[in-house]
C-alpha cells in the first residue's frame, strides 16, 4: 500500500489532489502527510480539511478514540489559527473534538484546564471587538431601535428592559432618535441586566451623560445578575409604563436541560453508518467549499422529521426554564419584545448533527472576517479564539447544563413564543431599509437582509446567520 501511495504521489497535485485521502485518514502507519499537501491551493486544502474533520468527528461520535487521534494528528499538519478561512476553522474544531475526548477522562481534563482563567472582562472585550469587526450587532440594534420607536409612538413613559446590557451605542442612538420625536421625548427608563457591576456602571454613566445633553428625562436601573438567575420582580415595572424588552443573543442559553434526558435518549451513530457516510464523502468530486458544505455534507447529516430535535410543541415544551422565563416576561404585559438569535440548529441531540450545523454556520462567520480583516490582526484572532472558538467548543464538547450555546432556528422561536402567549409583530420595511443603509455606509459587501414570516434574517452571501423577530403581549382567549 505504501508503494502504491508513493507511485500515485508522483502525479501532479492539481490532477488529483484528493485521491489518497482515504488511505491517509484511515491508516495509522502513514505518519506525516505527504509534502505535496502543503503545496495545495487553498480551495483544495479546504476540501481536504473538511473531509478529515468529518471523518474524525465520526470517530469521536462513535467513541473510536484511536482513529480519532490519528485524524487529529493529520489535521494538525494542515490547520492553522492564522491561515486561511478553512485552516482557522479546522484549528478550533480540532480543539473542540479533542476537548470532548478528554472529558472521558475527567481527572486528565481538569488537570489540563486547572490553570485556565475565565475572565468576564475578557469576554466583554471580545464582544466589543465582535461589535466593531462584524456588522451583525449593529444591524440588530438598528432594527430593534426602529421597532421600539414605532411601537412607542405617542407613549409618555417608556421602560426598556435590556437582557444583556453591555453596549451603550444601541441606547445612545435610541435616545437621539427619541429626542427628535414631534411630540417630544418620553420619560425613559432603561433596566440593564449584566453579571458585572463595572459594565453596568459604565453603561449608566454614558447614558445619563447623553440624556442630560439631549434634555431627556431618563433613569437607568442596573441589575447585577446572570440571565438564568434573574428575578423578574427586580425589574420593578410600574403601572402606566409602556414596556419594551430587548434580547440580543441571550435566550438560547436558557435551553440547557438539567437532566441529561436528551443525551441518554440520543442513539449513537453505528459503525456501519459511519463507514457508509465516510465512503460517500471520500468518493465525492471536489467542488467549491460552499457547494460541498451546503449540498452534500449538511444534507448527509441533517435531522430527519422524526428526530428528537424536531420542532414539535412537545419537544419545545421540554425546557421548563425557558417556558417559565417567557411566562414571567409575558406577565409584564410588554408592548414589544425584540429577539435576536443565531439562525442555526446547534441544539440537536445527535453529535454529528451539531457538528455539521456548526461547521456550516461558523464557516460563514470566519469568512466574514476573512473578507474585511487582515489575517494577522490581533483583534480578529481574539474574536475567533475567544468568541467563535469557545462557542464551537461548547456546542461540540459539552452536554447538559454545561452546554449553553443551544442556538435554534427562527421557526422554533416562533412556535415557542406563540406557545408562551406572545403575538408576532411584523418588522417594518423602514427598519430593514435603515439596516441596509448601515451596511452601505460602512462599506460592508456580501451581507444581505431578507424578510421571512414578518421577521428579518441577516445573511452572509446566501447563508442565514442571525434572525430578528418582534413580539407583543397577547391575552389568552
Amino acid at each position: 500500500m505504501a508503494r502504491m501511495v508513493q507511485e500515485e504521489g508522483s502525479s501532479s497535485v492539481s490532477s488529483s489532489p484528493l485521491q489518497f485521502f482515504s488511505l491517509m485518514s484511515l491508516s495509522p502507519g502513514l505518519g506525516s502527510p505527504y509534502p505535496w499537501l502543503r503545496e495545495m491551493k487553498s480551495e483544495e486544502r479546504g476540501l481536504c480539511l473538511i473531509k478529515l474533520l468529518v471523518a474524525c468527528a465520526n470517530h469521536v461520535a462513535a467513541g473510536s478514540i484511536e482513529n480519532a487521534n490519528i485524524g487529529l494528528e493529520h489535521i494538525a499538519h494542515l490547520a492553522s489559527p492564522d491561515g486561511d478561512t478553512m485552516q482557522r476553522i479546522a484549528a478550533y474544531f480540532t480543539e473542540a473534538l479533542a476537548d470532548r475526548i478528554l472529558k472521558g477522562w475527567p481527572g486528565l481534563h481538569k488537570a489540563l484546564n486547572s490553570t485556565k482563567i475565565s475572565s468576564i472582562s475578557e469576554e466583554i472585550l471580545v464582544q466589543r471587538l465582535f461589535f466593531e469587526l462584524c456588522p451583525f450587532l449593529r444591524l440588530a440594534y438598528v432594527i430593534t431601535n426602529q421597532a421600539i420607536i414605532e411601537a412607542m409612538e405617542g407613549e409618555k413613559v417608556v421602560h426598556i428592559i435590556d437582557l444583556n446590557s453591555f453596549e451603550p451605542a444601541q441606547w445612545i442612538n435610541l435616545l437621539q432618535a427619541l429626542s427628535a420625536r414631534p411630540e417630544g421625548p418620553p420619560h425613559l427608563r432603561i433596566t440593564g441586566i449584566h453579571e458585572q457591576r463595572e459594565v453596568l456602571e459604565l453603561m449608566a454613566h454614558r447614558l445619563n451623560e447623553e440624556a442630560e445633553k439631549l434634555d431627556i428625562p431618563f433613569q437607568f436601573n442596573p441589575i447585577i445578575s446572570k440571565l438564568e438567575n434573574l428575578d423578574v420582580e427586580s425589574l420593578r415595572v410600574k403601572t402606566g409604563e409602556a414596556v419594551a424588552i430587548s434580547s440580543v443573543l441571550q435566550l438560547h442559553s436558557l435551553l440547557a436541560s438539567d437532566d441529561d434526558m436528551l443525551r441518554r435518549n440520543s442513539p449513537s451513530v453505528s459503525k456501519n453508518s459511519n463507514s457508509v457516510h465516510l465512503q460517500r464523502v471520500l468518493q465525492m468530486n471536489p467542488r467549491t467549499l460552499g457547494d460541498f458544505l451546503e449540498k452534500d455534507v449538511i444534507n448527509m447529516y441533517s435531522a430527519s422529521p422524526d428526530s428528537p430535535s424536531s420542532s414539535s410543541p412537545l419537544s419545545l415544551a421540554t425546557s421548563p426554564k425557558m417556558l417559565s422565563f417567557l411566562s414571567a416576561l409575558w406577565g409584564l404585559s410588554p408592548k414589544l419584545m425584540v429577539v435576536t438569535e443565531q439562525e442555526s440548529n446547534h441544539n440537536g441531540c445527535m453529535l454529528m448533527d451539531r457538528i455539521m450545523e456548526t461547521l456550516n454556520f461558523y464557516a460563514a462567520l470566519f469568512d466574514c472576517l476573512e473578507s474585511t480583516v487582515p489575517r494577522a490582526s490581533i483583534e480578529r484572532q481574539k474574536v475567533e479564539k475567544m468568541l467563535f472558538g469557545e462557542e464551537i467548543k461548547n456546542i461540540i464538547a459539552c452536554e447538559g447544563l454545561e452546554r449553553k450555546e443551544r442556538h435554534e432556528r427562527l421557526e422554533k422561536w416562533i412556535t415557542r413564543f406563540e406557545l408562551a402567549g406572545f403575538g408576532r409583530v411584523p418588522l417594518s420595511y423602514h427598519g430593514m431599509l435603515q439596516a441596509m443603509r448601515l451596511l452601505q455606509s460602512f462599506g460592508y459587501d456580501g451581507y444581505k437582509i431578507k424578510e421571512e414570516s414578518g421577521c428579518l434574517v441577516i445573511c452572509w452571501q446566501d447563508q442565514p446567520l442571525f434572525s430578528v423577530s418582534a413580539w407583543r403581549f397577547r391575552r389568552y382567549s
